[in-house]
């Protein structure tokens, strides 16, 4: 492990804890963050120390690490600021890719001329969006873009793919419930639901969505199912930041969420397969109103 990668990896656990937020005490578990940022625990925790050296996060009674008490305000102010920066960035890089503006293959330099970045801002961004799948590094040299949907039909197309697979998933006879990750999901969207969706980002947003949906097409146990979602969500992540965030439909939407996993939760597979189907017929109808 690099000692660049748990840098560049404490300042985005840092950017996540101010930008959702995440309540003072609240724990941070070593396997959520990894699997958040498509990291093993090591890096994770690694880290989560430098986090603690700058007061960030504080040990936690039960082992680990929490959010401290009080982080630091112009600590927090530097992080907000420059996570504000990189968003933005990284933001007008995929409007560009999407109005056909960027080549399908780039270099560093360019990308640092056009949007005026520095080459660390620049390869945090470029990490970000390799983990997320829609780019990837050339062998030798340069970057390339990988396929995304750019249309209003395929996204409808997306979106119809999903009523078929997501409800079929939950019926399925290999379905397991996997209720630590489900709780952990939960979690996170109560704090959307409770006020955090005002201010969180559309990539926020998006994360946390996709994050629950697949982690109830992972309970099939049909590795299809869960394959095909996850590509999807790689194909669809730059159109759902293109759009207009309607914050009054994001929170019933994250309500719609809690409902969800409470029917899994207890057991009312059926009618969680029925309320899925309606929830995503809600969602297609309004994202593709305008």
């Amino acid at each position: 492990m690099t000692r660049a990668l748990a840098d560049v990896l404490a300042a985005n656990i840092h950017q996540y804890i101010v930008q959702t937020p995440i309540a003072p005490g609240t724990r941070l578990p070593e396997r959520a963050l990894a699997e958040r940022f498509h990291v093993s625990r090591s890096p994770v925790r690694e880290a989560l120390k430098r986090l603690a050296a700058q007061a960030v996060v504080a040990a936690h009674p039960d082992g680990g690490y929490a959010v401290a008490e009080a982080v630091m305000p112009a600590a927090a102010a530097a992080t907000r600021e420059t996570g504000d920066a990189n968003e933005q960035t990284y933001l007008a890089i995929a409007e560009d890719r999407l109005a056909g503006d960027l080549p399908e293959r780039v270099t560093e330099n360019e990308l640092m001329r056009r949007y005026r970045v520095t080459r660390a801002q620049l390869n945090a961004i470029l990490r970000r969006m390799a983990q997320e799948g829609w780019i990837e590094r050339r062998p030798g040299h340069g970057w390339m873009f990988q396929p995304v949907l750019t249309s209003a039909e395929t996204y409808r197309q997306g979106y119809r793919y999903r009523l078929l697979i997501e409800s079929a998933g939950i019926l399925e006879p290999t379905f397991q419930l996997d209720r630590a990750a489900l709780l952990r999901c939960r979690a996170e969207q109560e704090v959307l639901a409770n006020g955090g969706v005002r201010t969180a980002s559309p990539a926020v947003l998006f994360d946390a969505n996709s994050r629950l949906h697949e982690t109830i097409a992972a309970c099939s146990g049909n590795a299809f199912i869960v394959d095909g979602l996850r590509r999807l969500d790689r194909l669809r992540r730059l159109m759902e930041y293109r759009k207009a965030v309607d914050r009054d439909q994001a929170e019933r939407r994250c309500q719609e969420h809690l409902t969800l996993i409470d029917l899994l939760l207890t057991d009312q597979r059926e009618a969680a397969a029925d309320f899925l189907k309606l929830h995503l017929h809600n969602a297609v109808r309004e994202k593709t109103s305008d």
